[in-house]
């Protein structure tokens, strides 16, 4: 598997920019822009906005989410931000606040 992990304990402030895909089980803060698919994991934090290929979340996601496919909230999953995306899932037991555009 290519891209980004950021490992569970490890912490990232900043901008943080792929082109692969990049999966989240520690914590990051400040923005995240990556041309493939973006995974956080059941301990995994994100206080970013995101702009990315599709989202998916088992864990933790604050911040605006630009998705040029689709975001995907898995049970037990948290998104608060508001959302740009062609297609959008909640699974049953997953949680989310705020407002969403789903413009193709």
């Amino acid at each position: 598997m290519a891209g980004t992990v950021i490992g569970e304990g490890l912490s990232i402030d900043g901008e943080l920019a792929s082109e692969d895909e990049v999966v989240v089980h520690g914590s990051l803060r400040g923005t995240l822009t990556t041309a493939g698919v973006v995974s956080v994991g059941t301990e995994g934090t994100v206080e970013a906005d995101v702009e990315a290929a599709s989202l998916s979340v088992a864990g933790r996601v604050t911040g605006n989410v630009n998705a040029a496919d689709r975001v995907d909230i898995q049970a037990g999953g948290r998104l608060v931000g508001d959302v740009k995306a062609a297609r959008l899932t909640i699974a049953d037991g997953a949680s989310f606040k705020g407002n969403v555009d789903m413009d193709a």
